[in-house]
Parts: structure tokens; C-alpha cells; sequence
């Protein structure tokens, strides 16, 4: 997924914004999604993509680690999931050198909500 948010250490990453890449990986049993072929047995994955959007939108974080952490937060309460594992990329970060991106994984569980 690719949103245009506004998260950053930076005056100006706040104020112009940047794109933000979001991998997900989510845990939850499906058996009877898989038998039923019914769209209300399963996680909607366009309800799933409005969740992580409403997170990058809707919030001003200073770290990705911040932003990734809400998000996986938000996805184990709401889709009532076991486990996710959430990637956030920012490309062309603001660091003196060269680099494609910066990105962190978080893997998180529902006790780690409890």
C-alpha cells in the first residue's frame, strides 16, 4: 500500500509530507472463509487498507516506529487478528548519504495488547 502522509523529525517532512509504503501480513483463521467463498467470513481488504490510511492520515508521528506501532495496534484490535506483521517504508528519507529507503518490521501479537 502507498499513502502520502506527513510523519517526521523534520519541520519540513510535517509540512510538505511524503510517500510511505506499508507491507502487512496478517494472521487470522480463515477455514471458514475458504469454505464458504462469502466475503462476511473473511477480513475485507478494502476496510483493512481504509484502517491503515485513517492511521497515516488522521496522525503526525515523528518516527516511523511510532507510525508502524499504530498501525499494527490498530489492526489486532478492530480485525480482532492473532498476530500481524507490519512493514512501514519512507522513501528518500532526509539522511546525509545515499539510500532508496528506510523502513522497520514490527511483528506484534495480541498480547502484546493485553
Amino acid at each position: 500500500m502507498v499513502f502520502y502522509g506527513y510523519h517526521g523529525v523534520h519541520e519540513s517532512e510535517k509540512m510538505l509530507g511524503g510517500k510511505f509504503e506499508v507491507d502487512l501480513e496478517i494472521y487470522k483463521d480463515l477455514k471458514k472463509a475458504g469454505k464458504s467463498d462469502n466475503l462476511t467470513d473473511t477480513l475485507n481488504y478494502e476496510k483493512v487498507y481504509k484502517t491503515v490510511y485513517n492511521c497515516i492520515r488522521r496522525n503526525k508521528f515523528y518516527l516511523i516506529e511510532a507510525l508502524a506501532e499504530r498501525i499494527a495496534e490498530s489492526i489486532i484490535a478492530k480485525y480482532k487478528t492473532k498476530r500481524v506483521i507490519v512493514k512501514v517504508r519512507k522513501p528518500h528519507a532526509p539522511v546525509k548519504g545515499v539510500l532508496d529507503t528506510v523502513e522497520v518490521e514490527f511483528d506484534r501479537s495480541t498480547t502484546d495488547y493485553e
